[in-house]
């Protein structure tokens, strides 16, 4: 988390156009299928381990990863960082309300902290709207919670217009952090079950982590 938190300082401090992803199993097993992901990921200046399995599969290929670093988790002590650096954030994505809950949330923690929400669509029909009020907050951190592969690849669309040194893909970070989805308890994360915690709440995700067997079958065979 540490060693995160001080890349994206140094991307901001840089300046440009630098593309964090929080990468799973799933984004692994999409990429195999879909090229246009795949080249989005390949070209992200920072890769986050999001979750235990891509630890796993890191730890077997020889990588010295010693845990995962995911959005959910980045997200507070990122906001931290921005606050005591100055920082503007923008919070894009997930259902309407919901990331205007979060930048209300950050506020009260951080109340120096400048932030501004939009839901916005990955619709092409909306980016105009979606540019202009990103350009008006001048941030230099974009979060965008579309879920993958829709963030990273309206990131990687829009990267040339957006004028932020750091944009990332969240997922449904923003509901975790607003409490509309629970998260799994401590124990659970530690042993690396969140994905199981959330296969219960959420049984429609049955049909993406049907790729995990798969995913752990290839970083075998690839070992």
């Amino acid at each position: 988390m540490e060693a995160s938190l001080d890349r994206i300082e140094q991307f901001v401090d840089a300046g440009g156009h630098h593309l964090v992803a929080t990468v799973n199993p799933e984004f692994v097993m999409r990429a195999r299928s879909d090229q246009d992901f795949a080249r989005v990921l390949e070209s992200a200046d920072l890769c986050l381990a999001d979750g235990s399995g891509v630890v796993w599969a890191a730890r077997r290929q020889g990588c010295a990863m010693r845990e995962p670093v995911t959005g959910v988790d980045l997200i507070p002590p990122l906001a931290a960082l921005c606050a005591r650096r100055g920082f503007r954030i923008f919070l894009l994505g997930a259902a309407p309300g919901v990331a205007n809950d979060l930048a209300n949330r950050l506020r009260v923690e951080h109340p120096e902290l400048e932030v501004e929400a939009h839901a916005g669509t990955p619709d092409p029909s909306a980016d105009a709207a979606t540019l202009a009020l990103i350009r008006a907050h001048k941030p230099q951190v974009l979060l965008v919670a579309y879920g993958h592969p829709k963030q990273e690849l309206w990131i990687d669309r829009m990267r040339e217009s957006l004028g932020v040194a750091v944009a990332m893909g969240v997922g449904g970070s923003f509901d975790y952090l607003t409490g509309r989805i629970p998260r799994a308890p401590t124990w659970m994360r530690r042993a690396g079950l969140e994905w199981l915690f959330r296969l219960v709440r959420q049984p429609w995700r049955v049909r993406r982590m049907a790729v995990l067997p798969i995913y752990a079958l290839r970083v075998l065979r690839s070992t």
